[in-house]
């Protein structure tokens, strides 16, 4: 603001003094002393415009030149403020007049605010009587229906009863008309006898089914849980239908303890009807009952003892000649499995190994009385690679382990004394097998599968015998 006020009184002079400023300046240029007192900056001009009698200047004015001026940096930077300043000017003048309008308008909606508040206080206040008002009319209902609400509880659970009386009146309705139609056809006598006649044909049809071959194996079905991880349990395949006793033999070894149990249902719920103590502790699971026998191996020995559950004591004993013993030839479990006895439709037997068959299963067939060796089979199946086996119908059916993923995969037939790779999968639900034996009457395997008593149903393919047939 200052160069422009002295760049005004500049033109104000260089109008009035006309002329005479031109030749002063070139006099002032000439006087060295005038020059050094006033220190003019480089590129401004020295003018003059008053003189005294002499003709000496008494006012001396300093301004830069005009030529300059007009390539000054800071001409230009005074101009372009000056523009700013005029576009802020335009600015707050929009500005205030956007704010005189914005607060009109905020006046108007807290008057409108106001009003509404004043509204929503009395509505409110109208609400609560409305309310309050309402409230006591439900209130006086429910008090008037509340004697009626035993009333309305005890018809619907009379409604649902009469419900369920309806349905089992219609169930048994068919029933009875099922039954007095029957009863209008046959009399009892015709009935019991057609039930006969039924039993004795399923029982003539049954006696024509020869000795099957072992297609499939499904379950198992868990009967209970109980003992160790390793044990064995049996009925007798020659027992009559109404007998069926059942017996539990917990552990591997150091054992001599029989628990007997009426039923499959005694069994289940724990109620033992009987407890033998037998003179030798046993080696191994594979114990079978056979006519009313026991039959097991005598621990640390190849001595297999027949037990008579009847009289209570050893029938006979017998030495295995040759076999192994005391985990020489065990399944691959171990256990002292070295001797599995078991039996089948056509008698019982013994399954071991031996070192003159190198190891390999030997197959015998014992007489159940005396125990002697009847005739023995030699295979090519390594008993310390055999999860388990078991005979059906003179076939021994060997698995390939006791763990999961194990399947029946060699069988050696005695009747052709050939063998054959088979490949039945079975089911090892709890992942350890250390029992796994057949019984020919209910055509069922018994497993003990890790602490479990299992059963499995084996599918038999069966030929029927003809007349013709020998």
């Amino acid at each position: 603001m200052l160069v422009l006020f002295v760049w005004l009184i500049v033109l104000n002079f260089s109008s009035t003094c006309g002329d005479k400023i031109k030749p002063l300046i070139n006099t002032l240029e000439q006087n060295s002393l005038l020059l050094g007192t006033i220190r003019p900056k480089e590129g401004w001009q020295v003018y003059s415009s008053a003189q005294d009698a002499d003709g000496r200047c008494i006012c001396t004015v300093v301004a830069p030149e005009q030529n300059l001026c007009s390539r000054d940096a800071k001409g230009r930077q005074l101009r372009q403020l000056l523009e700013k300043v005029q576009n802020m000017s335009q600015s707050i003048e929009v500005l205030n007049l956007r704010t005189q309008r914005d607060f009109q308008y905020i006046m108007r909606m807290e008057s409108q605010i106001k009003g509404l508040r004043s509204k929503f206080r009395q509505i409110e206040s109208d609400r609560k009587t409305l309310v309050n008002k309402n409230f006591q009319e439900l209130k006086g209902k429910m008090e008037s229906l509340q004697p009626l609400i035993p009333v309305l509880e005890q018809y619907k659970t009379d409604a649902k009863l009469i419900s369920q009386f309806k349905e089992e009146i219609r169930n048994l309705s068919g029933v009875l008309m099922g039954i007095q139609e029957e009863m209008g056809a046959y009399d009892y006598e015709e009935l019991q006898q057609r039930v006969l006649n039924l039993e004795s044909r399923l029982r003539n049809c049954m006696s024509k089914l020869t000795c099957g071959k072992l297609m499939k194996i499904t379950g198992p079905l868990t009967v209970k849980t109980s003992g160790t991880r390793f044990g064995a349990w049996m009925t007798d395949p020659q027992a009559s239908p109404k007998n069926n006793r059942v017996w539990y033999m917990d552990s591997y070894t150091n054992n001599r303890i029989v628990k007997e149990y009426k039923s499959i249902t005694d069994f289940v719920a724990g109620a033992e009807s009987r407890t033998y103590s037998l003179p030798f502790k046993w080696a191994g699971t594979n114990h079978v009952v056979f006519n009313g026998s026991l039959y097991y191996n005598k621990m640390q020995s190849n001595i297999i003892v027949r037990y008579s559950f009847e009289t209570g004591r050893v029938v006979t004993q017998r030495a295995l000649e040759s076999a192994g013993f005391h985990n020489v030839y065990p399944y691959t479990w171990g256990g002292f499995s070295d001797i599995d006895l078991m039996a089948d439709e056509l008698g019982l037997w013994a399954v071991y190994a031996t070192n003159q068959n190198a190891g390999n299963i030997v197959i015998s067939q014992l007489n159940p009385d005396t125990l002697q060796i009847l005739k023995t089979w030699n295979t090519e199946y390594s008993k310390r690679n055999a999860g388990e086996s078991f005979m059906i119908c003179g076939t021994l059916y060997i698995t390939n382990s006791h763990l999961t993923g194990a399947k029946v995969y060699y069988a050696y037939s005695t009747k052709t004394s050939t063998y054959e790779y088979t490949d039945i999968p079975f089911h090892n639900q709890y992942f350890h097998m250390s029992m796994l034996d057949y019984n020919a009457r209910d055509r069922a395997l018994y497993g003990w599968n890790n602490g479990h008593q299992v059963l499995f149903n084996v599918t038999l393919f069966h030929i029927i015998k003809t007349e013709d047939d020998s």
